[in-house]
């Protein structure tokens, strides 16, 4: 064999395994068989078979074409698929197509939803008592629906499905693939509960990058012989094609721009790194850290990474989608998209942009004072309230915002 020289960063993974106080069981010693692997700038460093497994696929929204895909870490180690086989939770990253059904039955970004507890009975759920709760186990108050989208409030999720019913969510994301049978219709869809493979994740957010159609996901362009004459070619209907329309072109934009603030100031801010304004999608992490998924897309990529077990365990406190899975989308993103151009999404028929009161509970520095609507569901214009005068004992009352009027 050769020399390996490594540098002292490459040996900071295993540098408990070094130190000779460390257990005889974990110590590396000399005449120990380690792993060792290049890194980007051609050092060794001391790697470690991950007990973990991933999965990374990406496609071309407009037709379905595969652009890459990685169906685990080692094909040698385990022969699964992840990306076509594994049917997992997708946790936040469903939270989309809810957001998605909501806006056809009246919801707007601009919604204010209460994130506040939400309590359901036994009788409601099939099982047991279900008490809900946010990530980070705060609750923030009534928001508006694009925060709530982009801070991924689970009980504004909750709340929406509540209201438009489990029945009509379980029925809607079949527009987008989903089979109906792998998402039973409880309130848990609202925290993505059922069961998806990360290639339909990557189908069904191609709809929202590609203004509403669904495509089919295909591997093989063509077919040829030993003389190079094509046997047999791939001819798919692409985007466009009225008879793959699935959602309205003005939902697609509205969850479209919504998506983008995840990836500006939401869960997946990280994704700003990238310089790009056309980027969006969805972090997903489901109970107890179990899978951790970053769905998003730029107008002709989609890209869906996912991590966990393949004996569903946690991955480790906060562990997140945001953090275990979008830093590979970034990676591979950032590479692929090097000389595209930035996409420019125009505003369809039928939705408008109207002035609102910009939400409290958005950071200061992407507060907007204006929003997309379906023009049909346009907000009636507050009227304006005159403030009682002062007296002089008290503080001059301040108008709160207006509130904008639920949908049935």
């Amino acid at each position: 064999g050769e020399m390996v020289t490594g540098r002292a960063e490459g040996l900071k993974f295993a540098a408990r395994a070094l130190d000779p106080k460390t257990a005889p069981a974990k110590r590396i010693a000399r005449g120990a068989i380690v792993r060792v692997q290049r890194d980007e700038k051609n050092n060794w460093q001391i790697a470690q078979l991950p007990e973990i497994e991933a999965a990374f696929v990406s496609l071309d929204p407009e037709d379905g074409a595969v652009r890459a895909l990685v169906g685990g870490f080692d094909f040698g180690r385990n022969k699964f698929n992840h990306v076509t086989q594994a049917w997992r939770q997708p946790g936040s990253s469903f939270k989309p197509f809810i957001y998605s059904a909501s806006l056809e039955k009246g919801y707007t970004p601009a919604t204010v939803v209460p994130d506040e507890p939400v309590v359901v009975e036994a009788d409601v759920t099939g099982s047991q008592r279900w008490e809900p709760k946010n990530y980070d186990g705060k609750f923030e108050g009534p928001m508006r629906l694009r925060t709530a989208l982009a801070k991924s409030k689970n009980m504004v999720s909750v709340r929406i499905v509540q209201d438009i019913t489990p029945k009509y969510v379980q029925d809607y994301v079949t527009r987008f693939g989903f089979d109906a049978d792998k998402q039973p219709p409880y309130l848990t869809l609202a925290l993505g509960a059922g069961s998806v493979t990360p290639l339909q994740m990557a189908r069904a957010y191609a709809v929202f990058a590609n203004g509403g159609y669904l495509v089919q996901p295909y591997f093989i362009q063509r077919i040829v012989d030993d003389r190079g004459d094509a046997l047999g070619t791939a001819n798919p209907p692409r985007a466009g094609d009225d008879a793959l329309r699935v959602i309205d072109a003005r939902n697609a934009f509205i969850m479209d721009s919504m998506m983008k603030d995840v990836t500006r100031y939401g869960t997946a801010a990280q994704a700003a790194k990238l310089g790009r304004r056309d980027l969006a999608g969805k972090t997903g992490t489901t109970n107890d850290f179990v899978d951790g998924w970053f769905c998003g897309y730029q107008p002709s990529l989609v890209g869906v990474a996912w991590l966990g077990f393949d004996q569903p365990r946690t991955l480790g406190r906060n562990q997140t989608g945001g953090r275990v899975a979008l830093p590979i989308w970034i990676e591979y993103m950032g590479r692929v998209l090097r000389g595209v151009p930035e996409a420019e999404r125009a505003v369809p028929a039928g939705v408008v942009s109207a002035k609102i009161d910009a939400d409290p509970a958005a950071p200061a520095a992407v507060r907007s004072g204006s929003e997309f609507f379906y023009r049909e569901f346009l907000p009636p214009e507050p009227a304006p309230t005159a403030p009682p005068p002062p007296t002089p004992a008290s503080p001059a009352p301040v108008t709160p915002p207006p509130k904008l009027p639920t949908p049935p």
